[in-house]
């Protein structure tokens, strides 16, 4: 072979299947790709079956040998392998994800990719969700089903402007074992990977080209050991699914018919796609020739059987329905018969599933003239081909002496790897001390303790957080966070603890500030509060208390007034109430029936009148009831007035009884208020209440 006088990177691919192993080495310019060598090598024990490796370090000296092979060839030394897994055990999510621009901006490369990424993070999401078992699964492949621009669907979206792009993505996932059996065979052969992908997902990159997906084709990879089957439909992968049948046992049941071991039934299978016969010697030693038919009816019911399977599983992943089409890659599916069975039993015509070959390497050029180009090739160089469509490479760190495994974004960090080896949140971030819980005026409070220290993060001995890049190999330690000191709160600090009660004692206003009780003993400022204590503060003084507040002295022969009426020392007095003590003797009228409010929810002139129709209602109701009826007093517009003849009151109680006429509107809704807060005409009422109700523009 003449040496490629191309000076950039090579792609290595290594194609890992059940019965072996092929290496391709090439390069891509513009739309071709140049094939500069290819070497396959089987495997010399079943080190593999069904996709699987049972024997890691069996695989890795067969890919140790490819490889020696290719870089003698090429005369370059190789470091990074692209690979692909079979679909056993596959799972797959499909997401729409967005991405939001502050402006409109031009969609780049990095754009696009990012977006991708987003749609993978939030799959593997979707996945953990789903995931009701103990495996870990890994993302080994994506395809982009449609894109969108604004909200509209397009096709590519690069150098467009935007304000917000999105896909709908499809992303394929496999379980750790699976992955981990890959990477550690490559690096016993000295190999990093570059590019994991999944095999159907390398096939079609190769198999249906980007034009003919519109369509809606379906393609089988059949292997060795796995029939891994991929759809496409309106320009996009819609499906993807695995058989655990293949090759394989057509192999078997020519090698129990002619009593010959595996290899010699590799032969003799491969021998009949060349030739009517073949010759062989059995494991007696004697030589024997047996007639292409012989070797058909032997493999007739295991053929039949992989062909109906692939033929329902197509059906099932495409909705119902069959395909238009069905393309077959693989050595698997060479033996005669088994297109035209696939085809039957899906009920389309024959000529419409076929083995793809030459005819799809229309842009892949050879520089060995001993390549034979047939369906053999459509995998590896489609796994070459994939370099090229995303890179989605794992990476190992150590994460507190934890060897763990990360799906390599480019944008990973230590919360990454901490959420992979479930670290808990509350040992990452400050925890807060104990709350300290209590009820105050009857609504329950909480108020949470002081904040510890957040997590002490070292990345490579240096100091980190949780956002900090992390890469390959990197150490990473982490000791948990700590919580802080316990709540501590005192009556004194208390928002409205320095409120106050104003009120007129004599004509002249006095500011009382308000008491406290807990659990019903009056504290002081400085009390420090209990877990569930239970703290009111009082809005209201009584007569005594004023006085003594006052250090005033009462004479025994006074008269004591609270809002011209009758009362005693013990009378309660609330906000804005009057207080009159002398000697003399007052001349009472009868008491003013006003009252004032706060600030509720805005009525509509109908409403407030039809909730006043509804309280008289309630009133009748009242009346007729048994219960003990109660009197109480409340301020409405900043005078008090007496609710009698009830049980116990509501808002719009208080209608009744001042002059506010809601069939003559002054303006465009009511406003209630109840204690300085916007009320609802529902509430209940207790005694001292502070009301107001006004028009409001």
């Amino acid at each position: 072979m003449e040496q490629s006088k191309y000076q950039g990177s090579y792609v290595y691919g290594l194609d890992i299947g059940t019965r072996s192993i092929v290496g391709t080495v090439g390069y891509k310019v513009k739309n071709r790709f140049t094939v500069v060598a290819q070497y396959a090598k089987e495997h010399e024990t079943r080190a593999m079956i069904d996709g699987q490796i049972h024997d890691i370090a069996a695989v890795g000296d067969t890919i140790r040998a490819v490889t020696d092979e290719l870089e003698r060839v090429t005369g370059r030394q190789l470091k990074e392998v692209c690979i692909a897994a079979a679909g056993r055990v596959l799972r797959t999510v499909t997401v729409h994800v967005e991405q939001e621009f502050e402006a409109e901006a031009e969609i780049s490369r990095e754009d696009i990719y990012a977006l991708d990424s987003k749609g993978v993070e939030c799959a593997y999401e979707e996945l953990t969700k789903e995931n009701d078992s103990n495996i870990h699964f890994y993302c080994v492949g994506y395809s982009v089903m449609r894109y969108f621009m604004n909200g509209y669907q397009m096709q590519n979206l690069e150098n467009h402007k935007a304000k917000s792009i999105g896909e709908d993505v499809i992303v394929t996932f496999l379980p750790d074992d699976v992955v981990d059996g890959l990477y550690k065979a490559v690096n016993l052969a000295g190999l990093e990977v570059a590019n994991l992908t999944l095999e159907p997902i390398a096939a079609i990159e190769l198999a249906i080209p980007d034009k003919f997906r519109m369509l809606n084709i379906a393609l089988i990879d059949v292997g060795a050991g796995t029939s891994d089957i991929s759809i496409t439909k309106d320009g996009s992968i819609v499906a993807y699914g695995m058989l655990p049948i293949a090759g394989d046992c057509l192999t078997e049941d020519i090698a129990r018919h002619c009593l010959v071991d595996f290899e010699t039934a590799e032969h003799i299978k491969r021998g009949i796609s060349l030739s009517d016969q073949v010759s062989y010697e059995d494991i007696m030693g004697l030589s024997q020739t047996i007639q292409k038919e012989e070797v058909l009816s032997t493999v007739e019911n295991s053929l039949d059987a992989m062909a109906k399977m692939a033929a329902e599983k197509i059906v099932e992943l495409n909705g119902g329905k069959p395909v238009s089409a069905v393309f077959v890659v693989g050595g698997g599916g060479r033996v005669e018969g088994y297109t035209a069975k696939v085809a039957s039993y899906m009920g389309i015509a024959p000529e419409r599933c076929a083995v793809r070959g030459e005819e799809v390497m229309a842009n892949i050029d050879f520089m060995q003239d001993d390549i034979e180009k047939t369906s053999l090739l459509v995998t590896p160089i489609g796994i070459c081909l994939n370099y090229y469509e995303q890179s989605n490479n794992f990476i190992f760190v150590s994460f507190n002496n934890q060897r763990i495994k990360l799906y390599d974004n480019s944008k990973l960090a230590v919360i990454d790897a901490a959420m992979q080896a479930d670290f808990s949140n509350e040992d990452l971030f400050p925890k807060c001390g104990n709350s300290l819980n209590f009820r105050f005026n009857g609504v329950a409070r909480a108020v949470r303790g002081k904040r510890g220290e957040s997590a002490v993060i070292f990345v490579n001995g240096l100091p980190a957080d949780i956002h900090t890049p992390i890469h390959a190999n990197d150490v990473i330690t982490v000791e948990n966070s700590t919580a802080g000191e316990e709540a501590t709160l005192t009556i004194g600090a208390l928002p409205e603890y320095r409120s106050s009660v104003i009120i007129n004692v004599n004509d002249v206003p006095v500011t009382l500030p308000k008491f406290a009780t807990v659990n019903g003993a009056l504290q002081s400022e400085y009390y420090e509060i209990k877990q569930n204590d239970d703290i009111r503060l009082l809005d209201y003084y009584t007569v005594k208390q004023i006085a003594e507040f006052m250090d005033v002295i009462l004479d025994p022969n006074m008269n004591l007034y609270v809002n011209n009426k009758r009362a005693t020392l013990e009378t309660k007095v609330y906000e804005q109430f009057s207080v009159i003590w002398t000697l003399d003797t007052l001349q009472l009228t009868d008491a003013d029936e006003d009252a004032f409010l706060e600030e509720p929810e805005e009525l509509s002139a109908e409403t407030a009148e039809a909730a006043n129709d509804e309280n008289t209602s309630k009133q009748e109701a009242a009346n007729s009831n048994e219960q003990a009826l109660t009197s109480i007093t409340v301020v409405v517009n900043g005078k008090p007035i007496v609710l009698s003849g009830k049980p116990d009151y509501v808002f719009v109680d208080v209608f009744d009884q001042i002059d506010f006429d809601l069939s003559k509107p002054q303006g465009k809704s009511v406003e209630t208020r109840l204690n300085h807060r916007k009320a609802q005409y529902i509430e209940p009422l207790q005694d001292g209440d502070v009301l107001e109700i006004f028009w409001k523009d």
